[in-house]
């Protein structure tokens, strides 16, 4: 399988119309996704979709990057893995944080 990042999408567009977007063009569409806000369920204009093989990936980025929907010319390429959100020991916050709460929690 093959995963895409597309960019730029109309802010209506649903998991279903990007899968549809992929299927009227001939590839062989394993998912699709459009990434949404946590908190208010709006689009964040791009998603992910999955194809069946490398090359519909290669022969998909040729022949739908920059492809005019809705008014909005799509990005489209090889999805990168999500890189690490960090974590770990670092402060988040609150009056241990280098925040401007200062050494008696006073502004």
């Amino acid at each position: 399988m093959a995963k895409l990042y597309v960019g730029n999408l109309s802010f209506e567009v649903t998991d279903d119309g990007l899968q549809q977007l992929f299927i009227g063009k001939g590839y062989q569409v394993a998912s699709a996704r459009v990434i949404t806000d946590r908190e208010t369920g709006r689009s964040r204009g791009f998603g992910f979709v999955e194809l069946g093989s490398g090359d519909d990936a290669a022969r998909a980025i040729g022949e739908m990057n920059g492809l005019n929907v809705e008014g909005r010319a799509l990005q489209v390429n090889e999805a990168r893995p999500q890189e690490s959100r960090g974590g770990g020991d670092r402060p988040r916050g609150g009056r241990g944080s280098t925040g401007r709460s200062g050494r008696n929690g006073r502004y």
